[in-house]
């Protein structure tokens, strides 16, 4: 669609070339989980409509925490101005600018969650740091682009915080931080990360544009990351160059923030990427392991994702509805490719990238979910999918285009390499969609058609056919034909992988998905109980609580002799449930003892898969 540039008109606002919206966030509060924000605004006389940012990119969902603002306040020339929220569209509010008024005063307050669930509106200070990202703090103008309003913010932080940020900086002090204006859309798409315990680490010194990794932590410890971890990352800027072949960005920022305290998840922006694991997930190894894909995930997604974006999630402001049917490209592909550049840059070994894809394949696998739930319906119903509860959901589905995306999308990197005799891959398409001039931040939209398009371009194929077969079908087994393709199989074995255990460590549980069908909080709750599967055949559930085993009081390691032990034994395995203010034994007639996923070489088939994780860049 061909935008005409008019001037900007608007019910209450009528200007040529408006002056910046200045936005003033004072964190200091931050340590009490409170923001305080102060907008100032020009505006005319008569009706305005001022919005809360609702549809977050990135966040696939109406996510905006309009239940954390709070204090909302309008003032002009001293005077206080009355507000009503639309009965309808709750993120909007309508005011009556009086006669004469030039400029509106708006006072904010937000509040951060305790709770760790949810995204940017998840749990994001700390007594020594905070995340801030400014759609959280800010009202905008209905009816225009986001593209086409500026803003000039600034910041107050606590005392000896330090901070960073894609955003460019004007000028600094020691109360205050003011940043260049700039639009409404990179304003939300560069989040800022502060801390008492702050560490910046330059990568790819040799590589333009600049690259940073940018790290606050609850502890000074917490940042010290080893120098082959630092080697890993300085990698994976390298082998995405090598990978996409352009870059599309003017200077990249790794914001890690490193605390037990805040939500764990990894949100994509153009020139950095807001990511969350545990205080000691750069220290420990096996945090460093489990959590090993984020950012090569969200740094990917500067090409797939920000600069290449599905047209039906590129929408004007953050009102209109995103429709999100391919997700499966921008989040499928997204975490193919981050796993590959896991292995290229030596954040997996071969062997740990065989057990995570091992770990994928089995999880896609033990999903009767998928028999009434096709692939795509998850992509469509990413909104409400995103925000749903845990429990039954190997029977509900989850956002499933991410895990099985990635096995879709390894099946089409397989079937590029054999219908070319080897010489393509999924690594020529990524150069010719994604690759370009490259330079500043912009956006190029797609559609199903030109992904199919281009894919024919590198090797001819039915892709259309390939991928709706796919997304649409509904059948037990996950497809896997990419893992088989690639000269391995799932198997297995007793005992967990390496990679495995690192994972249970992760996200505190014990996992028997794939031998009796639960997984286990380490608080004893059922989190996963799979349908079909030999505890859900007794009756058990998920959210009720494991007591004992076999009589006595539940460990992880408990449950595992005991299910070795049943091989051998003719008595069923007895679990003591709590379901309530109820306790019950089920018993479970099951001899197959633990079982955990492998993968293992098919005998005279190449190793595609070690092709695909050889390191590229030089």
């Amino acid at each position: 669609m061909r935008r005409l540039l008019i001037p900007f008109l608007f019910a209450g606002l009528l200007v040529a070339a408006p002056p910046p919206i200045t936005l003033d966030v004072d964190a200091s509060d931050a340590p009490r989980r409170l923001f305080h924000a102060h907008m100032r605004m020009p505006v005319a006389a008569g009706p305005l409509t001022l919005v809360y940012p609702k549809w977050i990119r990135g966040e696939h969902g109406p996510n905006g925490p309009i239940d954390d603002l709070m204090g909302l306040v309008f003032t002009a020339e001293g005077k206080r101005i009355p507000w009503k929220r639309d009965p309808v569209e709750m993120y909007a509010f309508h005011l009556e600018i009086p006669p004469g008024t030039k400029s509106l005063e708006i006072a904010l307050d937000f509040i951060s969650s305790p709770a760790q669930e949810g995204f940017s509106s998840a749990s994001s200070t700390t007594a020594d740091l905070a995340v801030l990202n400014w759609h959280l703090v800010l009202l905008y103008p209905h009816g225009v682009a986001s593209d086409d309003v500026t803003y000039a913010a600034s910041l107050r932080l606590p005392q000896h915080w330090k901070f960073a940020t894609a955003l460019p900086v004007r000028s600094e002090s020691e109360e205050r931080v003011s940043f260049e204006p700039v639009s409404l859309s990179r304003l939300v798409d560069s989040p800022l990360i502060a801390g008492a315990h702050f560490r910046s680490i330059p990568l790819a010194p040799g590589v333009k544009p600049l690259h940073r990794i940018n790290l606050v932590s609850d502890s000074e410890s917490a940042l010290e990351m080893p120098p082959d971890l630092v080697s890993h990352y300085t990698h994976l800027v390298l082998e995405a160059g090598a990978l996409f072949g352009a870059r599309h960005y003017s200077h990249y920022d790794f914001l890690l923030t490193l605390s037990d305290q805040v939500g764990h998840f990894g949100l994509e922006h153009h020139e950095s990427s807001d990511d969350r694991v545990p205080e000691r997930a750069v220290t420990d190894d096996a945090l460093r392991r489990a959590t090993a894909t984020l950012l090569p995930h969200e740094f990917t997604h500067s090409w797939n994702g920000k600069y290449r974006r599905p047209a039906d999630l590129t929408t004007p402001d953050f009102e209109q509805p995103q429709e999100t049917d391919l997700l499966w490209v921008y989040e499928g592909l997204t975490e193919y490719l981050g796993f590959v550049l896991a292995g290229r840059s030596g954040l997996f070994t071969t062997g740990e990238a065989r057990d995570y894809l091992a770990g994928v394949s089995a999880e896609m696998d033990h999903r009767p979910g998928r028999e009434w739930r096709p692939l795509q319906d998850t992509a469509v119903a990413a909104p409400v999918l995103y925000n749903a509860r845990e429990d039954w959901s190997s029977w509900r589905r989850a956002a499933d285009f991410y895990e099985e995306g990635l096995l879709i999308w390894l099946e089409a990197d397989v079937t590029i390499r054999n219908q070319s005799g080897g010489k393509r891959s999924l690594d020529d398409f990524c150069r010719s969609f994604y690759g370009g001039k490259g330079g500043a931040p912009a956006v190029a939209t797609y559609t199903f058609d030109d992904i199919v398009q281009a894919l024919n371009s590198i090797a001819p194929h039915d892709w259309r056919e390939f991928f709706e077969t796919r997304l649409n079908r509904t059948q037990f087994h996950a497809p896997l034909g990419g893992v088989e393709g690639s000269g391995w199989r799932v198997v297995y074995r007793e005992e967990p992988s390496g990679l495995a255990r690192d994972t249970e460590l992760a996200e505190k549980f014990s996992d028997f998905r794939y031998s009796i069908g639960i997984a286990i909080g380490e608080d004893g709750v059922l989190n996963h109980v799979i349908t079909g599967m030999p505890a859900s055949q007794a009756g058990i559930a998920p959210g009720m609580r494991l007591v004992a085993v076999n009589g006595r009081q539940w460990s992880g390691q408990i449950l595992h002799d005991a299910l070795k032990a049943a091989k051998t034994s003719t008595a069923p395995i007895e679990l003591l449930v709590r379901n309530g203010d109820f306790y019950k034994t089920y018993r479970i007639d099951y001899r197959e003892g633990a079982k955990y996923p492998r993968l293992e070489q098919i005998e005279g088939k190449p190793d595609l898969l070690a092709e695909i994780l050889e390191p590229r860049a030089h």
